[in-house]
C-alpha cells in the first residue's frame, strides 16, 4: 500500500509539472502566432506536441484529450496565419475569369480540376476557414498524385472522393481526409497531425505525430504515430503498422522530424468507450497474415 501511495504521489507530481510546462509552451506559441513569427511558432508547436507525446503514460485520459485538442487548435491557428500572411498574388490565378467578347455567346463553364480542393459546407474539426493550399476534391474513380515539391510542409485536404487511389509522395505539414468513400490514400510522413473524418471503406497508410479519426467506419489504417491514436464515433476501424514506401521516403522522414523508432500503431484511445476492463469493440488490429506487404 505504501508503494502504491508513493507511486500515486509521483504520478501526480509528474502531471502537475507537465501541466505547468504545457501551459508555458502554449502561451509562447500563441504569442509567436500573434506576432507573425510563424517558423519559430511551428518549431515551438512541434516541441509542444513532443512534450504531450512523452507524457501520455502518466496523464489522465481527460488531460491527454485536452492536450490533443489544444495542439490541434494551435495547428489550425498556424495554418490560418500562414494563409493570412501569404502574398495574395500566389492565389490570384484561382479568381481569374476570362471576360467574353461583346456580343459573343457566353462559353460554358469548364469543370474545375480535382487538384483545386475546396472546403464544403461545414468544416471538419481542425480545419481553418481559408482555402486549402493543395489537395483533391470531388473526384471519382481516378488516380491522383502529388510529389515532394508540391507537398513540402503544406496543409493538404482530400475531400469527397469516391473510389480514388491517392499517392502523396512527400512531407506535408498536416493532412485532412474528409468524407471519402472506397478510396486508397497512401501518404508520406506528415510533420504534425492527420484527421480522418466522415470516411468509410477506405484503406489508408499514414505516418504522423497525431492521428484523430472521427465519424468513420470500416476502414483499414496502416499507421506510424508517435502519440496514441484517437477514434471517436467510429466503428470497424482496424490498424496495422505503416509499411508503404517509395524512393526518397527516408529524406521525407528526416524533414518531417518524426522518430522512426517511435510507433504507437497498436495503442488507440476510443473516446466513446469508457470501460477499462473490456477492449473497445470499435477498433481492432489487422492480423499479421492479412496485412498488405506490396502496395504496387
Amino acid at each position: 500500500q505504501r508503494q502504491k501511495k508513493e507511486a500515486q504521489v509521483v504520478k501526480e507530481e509528474q502531471s502537475e509539472f507537465f501541466l505547468a510546462a504545457f501551459a508555458r509552451e502554449r502561451e509562447a506559441v500563441e504569442a509567436l502566432l500573434a506576432a507573425g513569427t510563424l517558423e519559430e511558432a511551428a518549431a515551438r508547436l512541434q516541441a509542444l506536441q513532443k512534450l504531450l507525446t512523452g507524457s501520455v503514460r502518466f496523464l489522465a485520459p481527460y488531460e491527454v484529450r485536452q492536450g490533443q485538442e489544444t495542439v490541434a487548435r494551435l495547428q489550425g491557428d498556424l495554418a490560418a496565419r500562414r494563409q493570412q500572411l501569404q502574398p495574395k498574388k500566389k492565389f490570384a490565378f484561382r479568381a481569374l475569369k476570362k471576360e467574353a467578347a461583346p456580343g459573343s455567346a457566353p462559353r460554358p463553364a469548364e469543370p474545375a480540376p480535382p487538384a483545386a480542393a475546396a472546403p464544403g459546407p461545414g468544416l471538419a474539426e481542425g480545419e481553418s476557414g481559408g482555402p486549402p493550399l493543395c489537395g483533391f476534391s470531388g473526384a471519382q474513380d481516378e488516380e491522383l498524385e502529388l510529389g515532394p515539391a508540391e507537398l513540402l510542409q503544406r496543409d493538404v485536404l482530400l475531400s469527397e472522393l469516391r473510389g480514388c487511389r491517392v499517392r502523396l509522395r512527400g512531407n506535408p505539414n498536416t493532412l485532412r481526409v474528409r468524407d471519402c468513400r472506397g478510396c486508397t490514400v497512401l501518404c508520406g510522413p506528415v510533420s504534425t497531425s492527420v484527421l480522418v473524418d466522415g470516411c468509410s471503406d477506405c484503406l489508408l497508410a499514414l505516418a504522423c505525430q497525431q492521428l484523430r479519426t472521427h465519424r468513420t467506419r470500416d476502414c483499414r489504417v496502416y499507421v506510424q504515430v508517435t502519440s496514441r491514436a484517437v477514434i471517436e464515433a467510429c466503428s470497424g476501424v482496424s490498424f496495422a503498422p505503416y509499411s508503404w514506401s517509395y524512393p526518397g521516403i527516408e529524406g521525407d522522414f528526416e524533414s518531417s522530424g518524426l522518430d522512426r523508432n517511435s510507433n504507437n500503431w497498436n495503442l488507440v484511445d476510443d473516446f466513446d468507450w469508457l470501460a477499462t476492463d473490456k477492449p473497445s469493440p470499435n477498433w481492432s488490429l489487422i492480423p499479421e497474415q492479412e496485412r498488405i506487404t506490396c502496395w504496387d
